[in-house]
C-alpha cells in the first residue's frame, strides 16, 4: 500500500476528480490503479475565496516498488504505515483460576472505557469502579441542573458513565504524539460502537454529545461479553496499601475489594480522591493550570471570518478557531474547548460552586459559538502557604479552584445561574445591565454584572487584565470577535487537573507498586483522544504485568 499526503483539490470539486488526481500525480495508468481510500481530509482556509481540500489517500497499485522509485525525493509519496493495533498478549481461559485478584478500573469516563476494553479485549476481565451513574440515568441527573437548579454531586457533567467527555463537543482529535498510531484503535473502537464512519478520515472529527451516549452504553455491553464487570454509585473511598503494594480498596459502601493492580482513571474533578491519595502518601505533584470565562459570539460571525463566501459550506460545517496571545503582564492567554455552534454548560460538581464547560451536538447547528478564553497559571500562583519558593502543596489548586467557583455562585445570585458581562462592557470597565444581540446559552441562566468589579472580583487581577489584552487582539485574527454584544460567562477553572500523579515508564505510580495513575485526572490527557490512548498504553503496561510479557522499546 502506497501513501499520497498533500492532494489538493478545489473545495468544489466534482464527486470523480479524486481518482484522476491521484493518477496524475503518481503518473500512472487508470488500470494500473486498484483501489484508492481516503485516509485523511483537512481544509486550507488561508485563502478564503480559494479554499482547498487536502487529502491523504492510501492506494493499491500495480508495481508499487517501481512508483515508489520514481518519486524517491517526494516526501508526500511513501509506502503506507501499518496502523493495525496488536494486544501485548492475551490471558488463558484458566488465568483466574486460582484465586487471582482481578484488575481494577477506577472511572469509566474515555480513560477508564478504553483501559477497560483492552484489558477485556486480553482476556483480564477487569472490575471498572464508577462512582456516578449509567449515561441515561446521568443524563437525566445532568439536566436536572441545567433546568431547574438542582445538582446531584454524584450524577452530574463531572461524574458518571463517560465521564466529562460526554457533554462536550466530542472531538476526536488531538496533537499528541502517535507514533503506534493508537488513536487509529480509538477511532475504530468509535466506529464500532455507532460513531459515523467519517470519523475515520475527516480532519476534526467529533461525535456530540447525544451519539456519545448510544457508543458509551455499546462500549459498555462489549466490555461485559468479554468477561468485564461494569459497577457504577461505587465511590472508592480508600486504597490499601502494604509495603509500597496497592492490596486493595474500600468502597463507601463499606465494601473492600482485594486489587493489586489499580487503574486510576479519575478526572480531573475527583478532589475527595485526590485528598484521600495524599492521606495515604500517594505521590502528587502541584500542576500548571488555566482558568478564565466563556465567550460567546453568533456562529455566523466566525463562519464568516473564517470562511469568507464560502460559510455555509456544508463540507466545512460550522467553523471553529483556536487563538493565542502573549499578554504584557507575561501571560498566556489561549481559546479552550471551542464548541462550535454549540453552548455553554453548567459544569460543577460541588453544591454552590459555578463552573462552566461547553459542548455541541453532532450537527453543531446552534446559533452561538462558544470557546474557553483562558489564562496560564502555574503552582507558585494558587499556593496558599505565603512562601515564595519550595513545593507546593498539591491540593492547593483545588483550594484556589473552589475560592473562585464559590465566588462566582455569588455573583450569579445562587441557583447556579453563571455571572457574565457583555464583552463591550468588559473592556470598557463597566457593569452590563442588559444584553445585546447575543443571547447567552449557559443555563440554569446568566446574571449580567461587572467581572472586575474592584474587590470583588471574579478571577485574579492578572488573569482580568490578560484577556482585556488579549480580546482586541484576537479581532485582528477573526474579525468581529471583540464584538461589543458578545457576551463572556464564568468562571471556567476546570480546564485540566490541577495536579500530577507522577508515574514511571512501566505506568506505575512512583511509590506504590500496581498503582497506575492514568488520563486527566493524572495530569496526562487532555480530551477524548489523548485520554482514550493513555487508557490503551495504561492497560498495555498493566497486561504486561499480570502476563509477564517483556515490554519492548
Amino acid at each position: 500500500m502506497l501513501r499520497i499526503t498533500e492532494l489538493r483539490l478545489p473545495l468544489d470539486h466534482g464527486e470523480h476528480a479524486l481518482r484522476p488526481a491521484v493518477l496524475s500525480r503518481l503518473g500512472i495508468a487508470d488500470g494500473a490503479l486498484r483501489s484508492c481510500t481516503v485516509f485523511r481530509r483537512a481544509w486550507d482556509a488561508r485563502k478564503k475565496a480559494a479554499i482547498q481540500l487536502v487529502y491523504t489517500v492510501d492506494c493499491s497499485i500495480d508495481d508499487e516498488a517501481a512508483v515508489l522509485a520514481r518519486h524517491a525525493g517526494d516526501p508526500h509519496v511513501r509506502p503506507a504505515p501499518d496502523t493495525r493495533y496488536r494486544y501485548v498478549g492475551h490471558a488463558p481461559a484458566d488465568f483466574f483460576a486460582a484465586e487471582r485478584p482481578r484488575p481494577v478500573v477506577i472511572g469509566f469516563g474515555p480513560c477508564g472505557i478504553f483501559a477497560a476494553l483492552v484489558l477485556a479485549q486480553m482476556g483480564l476481565r477487569p472490575i471498572v469502579l464508577e462512582r456516578g451513574k449509567e449515561v441515561r440515568e446521568r443524563t437525566k441527573d445532568t439536566w436536572g441542573l441545567w433546568r431547574q437548579g438542582r445538582l446531584h454531586p454524584e450524577s452530574n457533567v463531572q461524574f458518571g458513565e463517560g465521564g466529562a467527555g460526554t457533554f462536550s463537543d466530542g472531538k476526536l482529535w488531538s496533537q499528541i504524539s502517535d507514533p503506534r498510531h493508537l488513536t487509529r484503535k480509538v477511532l475504530t473502537e468509535f466506529v464500532k460502537a455507532g460513531a459515523p464512519e467519517e470519523i475515520l478520515f475527516v480532519a476534526k472529527p467529533h461525535i456530540g454529545t447525544f451519539r456519545l451516549v448510544g457508543m458509551v452504553e455499546k462500549m459498555r455491553a462489549d466490555i461485559t461479553a468479554l468477561g468485564g464487570e461494569i459497577r457504577f454509585q461505587q465511590h472508592v473511598t480508600d486504597l490499601h496499601i502494604e509495603d509500597g503494594q496497592v492490596r486493595g480498596l474500600t468502597l463507601a459502601s463499606g465494601e473492600q475489594l482485594r486489587a493489586d493492580h489499580v487503574v486510576l482513571a479519575l478526572g480531573h474533578s475527583a478532589r475527595d480522591t485526590f485528598a484521600m491519595l495524599q492521606r495515604r502518601g500517594v505521590a502528587l505533584q502541584a500542576k500548571p493550570f488555566s482558568v478564565g470565562f466563556r465567550i460567546e459570539h453568533p456562529q455566523g460571525v466566525i463562519d464568516r471570518a473564517r470562511f469568507g463566501p464560502n460559510a455555509g459550506n456544508p463540507i466545512l460545517g460550522a467553523a471553529d478557531y483556536k487563538l493565542v496571545h502573549h499578554a504584557g503582564n507575561g501571560r498566556a492567554v489561549y481559546s479552550f474547548c471551542m464548541c462550535p455552534g454549540g453552548t455553554v454548560v453548567a459544569a460543577t460538581s460541588e453544591t454552590e460552586r459555578v463552573v462552566t464547560n461547553g459542548m455541541s451536538q453532532y450537527s453543531r447547528n446552534e446559533r452561538n459559538a462558544n470557546a474557553g478564553i483562558v489564562v496560564g497559571i502555574d503552582p507558585q500562583d494558587y499556593r496558599q502557604d505565603g512562601l515564595r519558593e519550595g513545593p507546593v502543596n498539591p491540593l492547593d489548586g483545588v483550594v484556589f479552584q473552589r475560592f473562585w467557583e464559590s465566588r462566582a455562585y455569588q455573583l450569579g445570585a445562587g441557583g447556579y445561574r453563571a455571572p457574565g458581562q457583555l464583552v463591550g462592557d468588559f473592556l470598557r470597565r463597566q457593569r452590563s445591565t442588559v444584553l445585546g444581540g447575543v443571547e447567552p446559552s449557559y443555563k440554569p441562566g446568566v446574571t449580567l454584572t461587572d467581572l472586575a468589579q474592584p474587590g470583588n472580583e471574579s478571577l485574579p487581577t492578572y488573569v482580568l487584565d490578560a484577556i482585556r489584552e488579549a480580546l482586541p487582539a484576537f479581532e485582528k485574527q477573526i474579525r468581529g470577535f471583540s464584538m461589543p454584544d458578545a457576551v463572556l460567562t464564568g468562571v471556567e477553572t476546570r480546564t485540566s487537573s490541577p495536579l500530577r500523579i507522577p508515574r514511571g515508564r512501566d505506568h506505575q505510580s512512583l511509590n506504590v507498586r500496581g498503582l497506575y495513575p492514568a488520563g486527566e485526572g493524572a495530569g496526562y490527557a487532555g480530551g477524548i483522544m489523548s485520554a482514550g490512548v493513555d487508557g490503551i498504553e495504561v492497560a498495555e503496561s498493566l497486561g504486561r504485568a499480570l502476563l509477564g510479557v517483556q515490554a519492548t522499546a
